[in-house]
């Protein structure tokens, strides 16, 4: 169970109880350890060490904030909650030191009712009976009004009119908009009303991590514009087929990079993926964007965006294995916040090293690498041959000694160029 948010029950408080105590059995016991990650390179077993560690600490503070509460301190809790409504609803039942059940019967309603609106954080709950719970745990909300000259500097994003036509093209060309309402010819209100709900919801992406000086990208229109894109489709996958990902099941691991030995292998990652609760999204790049792909949360399930801006294997490949090293290494420590990668910049920040290790890692383990003769070779067959070994796409390999070697003039034919694309885009493929 993903614990991204409050916990405010009992019977959370005691699945979190549970998964602690598996992960405190996986790090003292090297069993146990090697049952959950046996089989993968060294390096990438000390990322997920580190990764498991991070997880206890972060579940342990959830943990003891809900005790904490129980016990009359709110405070701890209050600090997680933030500015949430819903979770300052689920913050003012603790602080009364009711239960559930003692919430309903105050309202007079069956305690499923309670269950349902805090295990949606009152998301879906209409204003009425929102008040109706803010007044029985003695809330009080206000609101203010702004005049619409002081309105327009506070919209959740500023809107350029020249930014919003080229992503309405790019939306259009790729069916974003599938129905624009009688009073919108062109869609634009309707894209713009799409894009701040999903700011309102979601928030922006904060950094675009592609260097030392990570870029602020809060306002990119181009990057929020394609991120909600990528979460709508996200979203409807997640309420037609409830996934659930579950950090301490990793074996699939060792699976997903033979895939690409395949064919087809990039289809069978995303359909690996999806079975262990990880979504795979492509969305084509939006012109101007600087973007190969995008790691985030929604609702809780890790979300991995693609652009394919670069259709070839070997960017597919260890762009998705870098996303896919964001999840594992950071699903409780920045996974919320999103990771918005150009897999080809040379500076990166310590998350991003830390990926671009564990990434190459799960492709080709440094041990192996450091000592075949392929890294140096200036002919393909020993390439091929240590790809043969490892039951990877030549592809990978070729791709890395061309960005190693920084002279991608090498091997332009080895890379599988053209070949990712067409497999999610049909349209692509029939011309």
């Amino acid at each position: 169970m993903a614990f991204k948010e409050l916990v405010y029950n009992e019977r959370q408080a005691r699945e979190l109880e549970a998964e602690i105590t598996q992960i405190s059995q996986a790090l003292s016991s090297e069993q146990t350890l090697k049952s959950i990650i046996g089989g993968l390179p060294e390096l990438a077993i000390e990322g997920i060490r580190r990764s498991l560690t991070t997880d206890r600490r972060e579940l342990s503070k959830k943990l003891e904030a809900f005790r904490q509460a129980q016990a009359g301190n709110t405070e701890p809790i209050k600090q997680q909650a933030g500015n949430d409504l819903g979770d300052i609803l689920i913050v003012a039942r603790l602080a009364q030191n009711w239960k559930q059940k003692d919430l309903a019967r105050k309202l007079g309603l069956q305690e499923q009712a309670v269950q349902r609106w805090e295990s949606e954080r009152y998301r879906n709950i209409n204003l009425a009976n929102f008040m109706k719970v803010a007044r029985a745990l003695s809330v009080d909300f206000s609101a203010t009004f702004h005049s619409p000259e002081l309105s327009k500097w506070m919209t959740p994003i500023d809107v350029n009119p020249s930014e919003v036509q080229k992503v309405l093209k790019h939306a259009r060309a790729h069916g974003w908009l599938e129905e624009v309402e009688s009073d919108e010819k062109d869609g634009t209100k309707r894209l713009i009303r799409y894009v701040s709900e999903h700011v309102a919801r979601y928030g922006t992406p904060s950094l675009l991590r592609t260097g030392l000086n990570v870029k602020g990208h809060p306002e990119d229109w181009a990057l929020l514009s394609w991120k909600a894109q990528i979460t709508r489709k996200a979203e409807r996958i997640i309420h037609e087929e409830k996934p659930a990902y579950r950090p301490l099941e990793l074996s699939w691991l060792k699976q997903l990079a033979k895939l690409s030995e395949r064919e087809n292998g990039p289809l069978l990652a995303q359909a690996l993926l999806k079975d262990h609760g990880v979504l795979l999204v492509i969305e084509r790049n939006i012109p101007g964007m600087e973007v190969d792909g995008a790691a985030f949360l929604v609702e809780d399930i890790p979300v991995i965006g693609l652009t394919l801006r670069r259709d070839a294997l070997d960017n597919f490949w260890f762009t998705l294995m870098h996303e896919v090293a964001h999840v594992i290494l950071h699903y409780r420590t920045g996974l919320a916040a999103g990771f918005f990668d150009d897999v080809e910049n040379v500076e990166v920040d310590e998350l991003e090293e830390e990926a671009n290790k564990f990434a190459a890692d799960l492709l080709v383990p440094e041990e192996t690498w450091s000592r075949s003769p392929a890294r140096i070779a200036k002919v393909a067959k020993p390439i091929e041959n240590l790809a043969k070994q490892l039951g990877i796409a030549p592809a990978i390999l070729f791709g890395r000694i061309r960005f190693e070697r920084k002279n991608y003039s090498i091997f332009a034919d080895k890379i599988g160029q053209g070949s990712v694309r067409k497999l999610f885009v049909p349209e692509v493929a029939n011309g």
